[in-house]
């Protein structure tokens, strides 16, 4: 309980730093950008390697990417059905905010500072069938209600996830590991060492994207996707928290998984599909607000 409360406090101090920086302008949300481009493309695919190099593929592991990629069809399918009567182009732009989960760069920090190598494990395997709702559901949603498409654009979703760094670095290491090829320790020494980077970064970008100014006629919009995601996630999470018969590493995995904000990808597909981008980033924002709140809430109940 002390390491999670203790990992908490640093967490929101790191994060204040990065919003203390973005508001006394010396550093802007666009330096966010490159910051961003060194976690997904560098220190994330490090942090991978280092601790997936020697894994061992156990059923529950396998079964943490099944349960990523089934909720993000099952969310997508919930919520386009309440979405129903809302305007096409409305419904494409609520709708692909429903499917996907921001582990990358919010729950790693989090999840290494009180379980370590062990609690990346656990969500690195999450996070492989969320990586698939997140650049494929989430991606051919926003795409299939589009102004510009009224097909299901496949192709486009394929090559997006394709183009995922971490999430080839996942596919290629789990490859690795099925094979039997054994990394060379130099490698795996200058990741791990590059790995160190990923969590103050992560908790310093999450602190210069932060924003408390919010639009009114947003919130009819942003309470249905908020509503839908963490009543459904909750639920879900609690039951199996509860009822699954598994190690403790799963069914936290499991129960904090399914209430993290909305992934960073929606804020680029916004602009690529010509949505609302202060909308979509007002939604993403609160969503992180709301899963930290609830995060330190759960976490106190259950570690």
């Amino acid at each position: 309980m002390e390491n999670f409360n203790t990992q908490f406090m640093y967490s929101i101090i790191i994060i204040a730093i990065g919003y203390i920086f973005k508001r006394s302008n010396l550093l802007k949300e666009k330096d966010g950008e490159a910051i961003a481009r060194l976690i997904f493309n560098i220190t994330l695919p490090c942090l991978i390697i280092s601790t997936f190099h020697n894994i061992i593929l156990e059923k529950s592991l396998v079964m943490l990417i099944i349960i990523g990629l089934t909720y993000g069809i099952l969310i997508a399918f919930i919520g386009l059905y309440f979405l129903r009567k809302e305007a096409r182009t409305n419904k494409g732009m609520l709708g692909m905010l429903m499917p996907g989960f921001n582990i990358g760069l919010f729950a790693y920090p989090l999840v290494q500072g009180i379980w370590g190598a062990e609690g990346i494990k656990y969500f690195g395997m999450f996070d492989i069938g969320n990586a698939f709702a997140t650049f494929g559901i989430s991606y051919l949603i926003g795409s299939y209600y589009s102004k510009e498409n009224d097909t299901l654009n496949v192709k486009s979703a394929v090559h997006k996830m394709s183009k995922s760094i971490p999430l080839m670095t996942y596919m290629v290491i789990l490859i690795v590991n099925i094979i039997g090829i054994a990394i060379p320790s130099p490698i795996i020494d200058i990741t791990n060492t590059i790995s160190k980077a990923n969590m103050p970064l992560s908790l310093l970008l999450l602190g210069i994207y932060l924003n408390f100014t919010f639009d009114k006629s947003y919130w009819k919009g942003i309470g249905k996707v908020l509503g839908l995601r963490y009543s459904v996630g909750l639920v879900l999470g609690a039951t199996c928290f509860f009822l699954l018969p598994v190690e403790d590493m799963f069914r936290y995995t499991v129960l904090i998984a399914l209430i993290l904000p909305m992934p960073t990808s929606v804020l680029p597909y916004s602009v690529e599909f010509n949505y609302n981008q202060r909308f979509v980033g007002t939604a993403a924002n609160l969503s992180i607000l709301i899963s930290f709140l609830l995060l330190w809430f759960l976490g106190n109940m259950i570690v």
